[in-house]
């Protein structure tokens, strides 16, 4: 094993994943052993982030912790060590399929807690630094995570996107955009439309655009639950919202959103950073 490990540490073998500021990672059996069997073949920023991991730390937690490492080294060097199966994910076995109840998915009272301080630390670079993207105008801000590789539709030859959003007009305009753009734009707006699309795997989109003020369920809430359910997380997601606030704009990167676009928007923006979160 130690004699392939090298070659994990490549571009083309990074798994898939995004790796978003919360998320927090563990060490696997194979993780412990690399650090406790006397020698390795990691390089060292690897065995740093191993180090880091050995007491279940979130990613933006790591970062604070190695100043020295670039946030996307830190994040690139997480996906290596994932496919080469170091570390893990600390919330995937809490929920490991579709099976799960969606009502109790929904049902937490009251706002979840905060972010931890390097995720929100971690954010708000990302937010000021403008990596990988940042364009300000007064209240406007338009921030998109470029995707890792490109991705494919779950299904068909169109990628699908759900508007989550209550204003009528916007939906409609948004879905037009998108559907000139060459995009499969759909809406849903109460908890029970969002419930029945995501339970069903069949009809799950390849990206949101997430709303924060919904009649039913607070966007920032929802975002927290999905990229903290193992099934749902790689969902890409993009808050589309009025709520131009800071500590909003933090928050919402700090949980996993893949960007932040106020309103209102520059339709030629908004289509620009729904095709780099998705790689199209």
């Amino acid at each position: 094993m130690a004699d392939a490990r090298p070659a994990v540490f490549s571009h083309d073998n990074r798994v898939e994943s995004a790796v978003y500021p919360h998320d927090v990672y563990a060490l696997t059996d194979a993780g412990f052993a690399e650090l406790r069997s006397g020698g390795t073949n990691l390089p060292p920023e690897a065995l740093q982030v191993l180090v880091m991991l050995d007491g279940k730390r979130s990613v933006g937690d790591v970062e604070h912790k190695l100043p020295a490492l670039a946030p996307e080294a830190v994040r690139n060097l997480l996906r290596s060590l994932l496919s080469a199966q170091l570390v893990r994910s600390a919330t995937m076995a809490e929920t490991d399929d579709l099976g799960v109840d969606f009502d109790a998915f929904f049902a937490a009272a009251g706002f979840p807690a905060e972010p931890s301080a390097g995720a929100q630390a971690s954010a708000a670079r990302e937010a000021t630094s403008g990596a990988p993207a940042l364009k300000r105008d007064g209240y406007y801000v338009s921030i998109a995570r470029t995707a890792v590789r490109a991705r494919a539709p779950r299904t068909g030859n169109q990628f699908a996107v759900l508007v989550i959003e209550d204003d009528p007009d916007v939906r409609t305009l948004v879905e037009r955009l998108l559907g000139k753009a060459g995009f499969a734009a759909s809406s849903a707006v109460s908890r029970e439309e969002i419930t029945a699309r995501l339970r069903d795997p069949a009809r799950q989109p390849d990206l949101i655009l997430l709303d924060i003020g919904l009649p039913d369920v607070n966007g920032l809430e929802l975002l927290q639950r999905l990229k903290g359910h193992a099934a749902l997380k790689s969902i890409p997601v993009l808050m589309l919202t009025a709520d131009s606030s800071p500590e909003s704009i933090v928050r919402g990167l700090a949980t996993g959103a893949d960007g932040y676009i106020t309103k209102p928007f520059d339709p030629a923006v908004l289509v620009h950073g729904v095709r780099a979160v998705l790689g199209a």
